[in-house]
């Protein structure tokens, strides 16, 4: 773990840092789901790490509980979505700018169900992010007022019953250019232990996610 200051407020939150484990290709900010920094999200974070990523991972609900992790249950959701609620949006992108400003470019983000959410809102209000991914961002059709400056890729589970293919219709109708992907999966499908895990659309997924990235990496760029 390393410690990020927040220009929010000063507060000083604590990020999982996993550094490169190949030839660089850049660095990648892995936002949580409403769990926080869980087992799953530090395996998200090796996983690039060994793409050649240097991964870091803001801890976002630390102000409510330092190194905030709750279980995957129903008193672990209502823990979660209460910590979403006490987080406003101007909180968590300060924060996770301090993430960005922590890695040396080129910098993209990635994040699952909350932390889809999260990505598409650093990916139109951020600097220095080159692009990102969403991963099941369930929140994103609150958020489509603010649009993306940097491209961005997103992944849904196509038998998400917490996000219709209504809502995944709505966010292609605002923004016809974007890629958007439909597995034949459930919510939280790169998840280990959840029961819509689904390692082959995880796995397809991660790797359009690479492909993405470096697509739009600077050339050049170590």
């Amino acid at each position: 773990m390393i410690e990020l200051r927040s220009a929010h407020d000063g507060f000083t939150l604590g990020a999982h840092r996993a550094p490169a484990r190949a030839p660089r290709r850049g660095a990648v900010v892995v936002i949580q789901e409403i769990f926080g920094v869980s087992d799953h999200i530090r395996e998200r974070c090796d996983a690039f790490a060994a793409a050649g990523y240097d991964a870091l991972a803001p801890s976002l609900f630390d102000r409510i509980e330092p190194g905030f992790a709750a279980a995957l249950d129903a008193d672990g959701l209502q823990r979660g979505r209460a910590a979403v609620a006490a987080s406003p949006w101007p909180q968590v992108v300060a924060d996770v700018q301090a993430a960005i400003d922590a890695l040396a470019p080129p910098v993209f983000i990635t994040g699952f169900c909350y932390g889809g959410a999260v990505a598409w809102l650093a990916a139109a209000r951020c600097r220095g992010l080159t692009a990102a991914a969403a991963f099941y961002g369930r929140l994103i059709n609150d958020l489509l007022d603010d649009a993306p400056r940097v491209p961005i890729l997103l992944h849904y589970g196509a038998r998400d019953p917490s996000i219709p293919t209504a809502a995944v219709d709505a966010v292609r109708a605002r923004f016809p250019a974007l890629p958007v992907h439909l597995y034949d999966a459930g919510h939280g499908f790169c998840r280990a232990g959840s029961p819509d895990h689904a390692p082959d659309a995880c796995a397809l997924a991660t790797a359009r996610t690479l492909a993405f990235f470096d697509e739009h990496r600077p050339r050049g760029d170590a």
